[in-house]
């Protein structure tokens, strides 16, 4: 009988492994794999990660556009159906909704004023992501008072919106730019700088914050469409023709109409829950645990300054006058325009259609903004502001009729071409924002002042509402054009290579216990000698558009 000789070779194995030991056997067991490639398997992790980041932008643009889409849907139908004088009588009788809704319009405008003061503490204290999902569910909260309009359901929650508003813009401004960030280290984990976490080059990161900033803005403009649905599927079937609804009207700007009772209103109170939960689960963090620690432990006096100290740099004071027409545009298209040049010509159900040719056109042409990795950043700024300046020109010189019906072609064009403007403008200035300033240590403070400067606009505006057209228009015409000039004056002296001044960061102050920093060689704070994360002021390379501060300058 002849012998298998596999039985051999196991025996023969069996016996090797006696003869050597149970070391051998542990090497055998616990070894490295001869089929493991170290480089590929490292590969495939960072591309793991590179995924999560484009999963985390999406989510956030998502959860945004969502979030305001609802909010802006449910307070356009508000507005409407509070106004008619059937549905307040049959529903709440003598509550008094008029007045309760000029509260409401309050709270949401006033309250931002001061949001610059409480801002940048909330998200280092917060941190970035959890502050885009406390804002989220106000948010939520403001459309969940709905269920019950009453004065201390509407009034209150429309307060927290307003607190909510610039936290809420500058934490995903700040999320969005630091994705871009994040995907800049994993694309180059093996170059030096990013293994041992310091600063990237500067503008090595500007591609990625091109497209992330695209894909945001091309997600959030769908907000203005995603508003019109309820008054699509809802309102419009209730509301009278706009020859009856345009009946009194002699001139456009004046804006009468009535719409019946309609029992539609808790429909956009169905998805906003589920927001902050999008952003809790999907939405990884922007940094790590360390750098949060190391952020917020540079005191919270030096976290309430630094806002106003960022606004000495030129650079900042420059960028105000765009801020501030940002916040003029947007409510002139939603309000002004739609109003007293839309619903006066078309009538009130024509509105929907006027401001879903306006987000359509805006979140297309936000792609635009791409042409900015081949061409120089002015462009998409100046393409915009150009597009505007000819748009208001033509409105100051012309005013349509009431019930013109015909005129509908024209109208819905200019709403497409000013939101073409529009994607070009945010895009651009997030874009100019997250190029400027890279450092992740002042993100949060840059787009704090951005979006508090853009609440003040929108301040403003509420101020204003009953200023006549012309006069508005020209106030607009004011605004573009001395922002358009500040904006040029700022690139011309950055090409001049004149001296920017910021403020110091100051060192982490970490108290002595734990097991982190009780030896002060051992940390790995953000501007420690060794593993500094972020470039020190005197130590900023010469770059094309900027020039190093000089010591003078760089001094608070």
């Amino acid at each position: 009988m002849e012998k298998d000789p596999g039985c051999c070779q196991d025996a023969a194995k069996t016996a090797a492994g006696e003869m050597l030991g149970p070391e051998a056997q542990l090497d055998d067991m616990v070894g490295a794999h001869t089929d493991y490639n170290e480089e590929e398997e490292e590969q495939k992790y960072f591309r793991r990660k590179r995924l999560g980041v484009v999963k985390n932008v999406l989510a956030a643009s998502l959860a945004a556009m969502l979030t305001y889409s609802v909010y802006l849907g449910l307070l356009q139908m508000q507005l409407i159906l509070h106004y008619d004088e059937t549905y307040r009588e049959v529903k709440y009788s003598n509550m008094e909704l008029e007045d309760i809704d000029r509260k409401v319009l309050m709270g949401i405008n006033v309250t931002p004023v001061v949001a610059l003061l409480y801002t940048p503490v909330l998200i280092r204290f917060f941190g970035t992501k959890w502050t885009m999902f406390l804002a989220v569910g106000i948010y939520a909260l403001f459309v969940s008072s709905n269920y019950w309009e009453r004065y201390f359901t509407l009034v209150p929650s429309a307060v927290a919106i307003g607190v909510a508003i610039v936290p809420f813009w500058a934490s995903l401004g700040n999320y969005i730019t630091r994705m871009a960030q994040k995907y800049y280290e994993y694309a180059n984990y093996k170059e030096e700088h990013v293994q041992e976490q310091r600063q990237a080059p500067r503008g090595a990161c500007n591609a990625y914050i091109v497209i992330f900033q695209t894909i945001f803005y091309i997600c959030f403009h769908l907000s203005f469409v995603c508003a019109q649905m309820p008054m699509l599927f809802f309102l419009n079937n209730y509301i009278y023709q706009h020859n009856h609804t345009l009946s009194g009207v002699k001139h456009c700007g004046e804006h009468t109409g009535q719409q019946r009772r309609v029992v539609a209103q808790s429909w956009p109170v169905l998805s906003p829950q589920r927001m902050p939960l999008q952003v809790l689960l999907l939405c990884g963090s922007a940094y790590r645990t360390t750098e949060e620690i190391d952020l917020r432990s540079i005191g919270w006096g030096n976290i309430f300054q630094l806002p106003f100290k960022h606004m000495r740099d030129y650079r900042l004071r420059h960028l105000l006058p765009f801020f501030i027409y940002s916040g003029f545009e947007v409510l002139f298209v939603c309000n002004d325009f739609s109003l007293n040049y839309g619903v006066c010509t078309l009538g009130l159900e024509k509105l929907a259609y006027l401001l879903i040719a306006y987000g359509f056109s805006a979140s297309t042409c936000s792609s635009l903004a791409l042409c900015m990795l081949r061409l120089r950043r002015q462009y998409p700024l100046l393409a915009g502001a150009f597009l505007h300046a000819a748009i208001l020109v033509m409105l100051f010189c012309w005013a349509p009729k009431p019930q013109q019906v015909e005129q509908a072609p024209l109208l819905y064009t200019i709403a497409a071409l000013w939101g073409m403007g529009s994607a070009l403008n945010k895009t651009g200035i997030s874009i100019l924002l997250g190029m400027l300033y890279e450092d992740k240590e002042r993100q949060d403070f840059i787009f704090t002042i951005y979006h508090w400067w853009q609440a003040l606009a929108i301040f403003t505006v509420y101020l204003w509402s009953g200023l006549p057209m012309k006069a508005k228009l020209s106030l607009m015409l004011l605004a573009l054009g001395l922002a358009a000039g500040s904006y040029v004056w700022m690139e011309r002296r950055l090409a001049q290579r004149v001296a920017f001044r910021l403020p110091r960061m100051p060192r982490p102050r970490h108290r002595a216990s734990g097991y982190r920093y009780l030896e002060e060689d051992d940390s790995d704070e953000t501007n420690s000698e060794d593993e500094g994360t972020s470039r020190d002021n005197s130590q900023r390379p010469a770059e094309e558009d900027e020039t190093p501060r000089d010591d003078r300058e760089q001094r608070n």
